[in-house]
C-alpha cells in the first residue's frame, strides 16, 4: 500500500506540469472517480480521526496535518453510499478546494487510490443528463476506461460554500473545545 501511494505521489509530482489533463483516480465501492491532480496536495494512509460533535454525517472528523487541523469528509456518505469499515487500502486524499476566492485544504476519505491517468481533452465525454445518482454539477465529464467509465469530478462544486463554512466553524469550535490531541 505504501509503495503504491509513493508511486502515485511521484506520478502526480512529475506529470502535473504536462499539457495533458492528469487525473488521480480513486474508488468508492465499485465505482471509479477522478480528480484533477492540480487539486491534490498529498495522499495519506488513514490515521486516527477525531470526531467533532454536531458535525454533518458526511464529516468524519478532523486530523492533524503538519500542525494544522484538517477536516476529513467521507466521500461514501457525501455520495449516499453505505459506510464501511476501513481497510489497508482506505486513504485520505488531501485537496486544495477553491471556494470563491479562497483555497481551503480538505481531506477526503476514499476506499482506495487507483492510478494516475493522462487524458486528452478530446477523450472526455459529456456527463449524462439523466440516469445518474450524483448531482450533475459534481461531474465534469466521463472517460471511458476498458468496459466502464471514470467519473471526472468537479471537486470545487462538490463542496459548496455552506459545506466549507460549516466545516470551518466546526474546526474552529473543535480548537476552542477540549479536543483529544492524542487522536490528532
Amino acid at each position: 500500500m505504501k509503495e503504491n501511494i509513493d508511486n502515485i505521489k511521484h506520478k502526480i509530482e512529475t506529470k502535473s506540469d504536462s499539457k495533458i489533463i492528469t487525473y488521480l483516480t480513486f474508488k468508492l465501492k465499485n465505482e471509479l472517480f477522478a480528480i484533477n491532480v492540480s487539486k491534490v496536495q498529498t495522499i495519506l494512509e488513514v490515521k486516527p480521526i477525531t470526531r467533532v460533535p454536531n458535525s454533518p454525517n458526511y464529516m468524519r472528523g478532523v486530523i492533524n496535518l503538519r500542525g494544522n487541523v484538517l477536516p476529513v469528509i467521507d466521500m461514501r456518505t457525501k455520495f449516499g453510499m453505505p459506510v464501511v469499515e476501513f481497510t489497508q487500502e482506505t486513504c485520505i486524499i488531501v485537496l486544495n478546494v477553491k471556494i470563491e476566492d479562497e483555497t481551503v485544504p480538505l481531506g477526503i476519505l476514499v476506499d482506495t487510490v487507483d492510478e494516475v491517468l493522462e487524458i486528452k481533452e478530446s477523450e472526455v465525454e459529456a456527463s449524462p443528463t439523466i440516469g445518474t445518482k450524483y448531482k450533475m454539477d459534481f461531474i465534469q465529464g466521463m472517460y471511458q476506461k476498458n468496459e466502464g467509465f471514470v467519473m471526472l469530478l468537479n471537486i470545487d462544486m462538490i463542496f459548496n460554500n455552506e459545506d466549507i463554512i460549516l466545516n470551518n466553524e466546526i474546526v474552529a469550535s473543535s480548537i476552542g473545545e477540549d479536543v483529544d490531541n492524542e487522536s490528532l
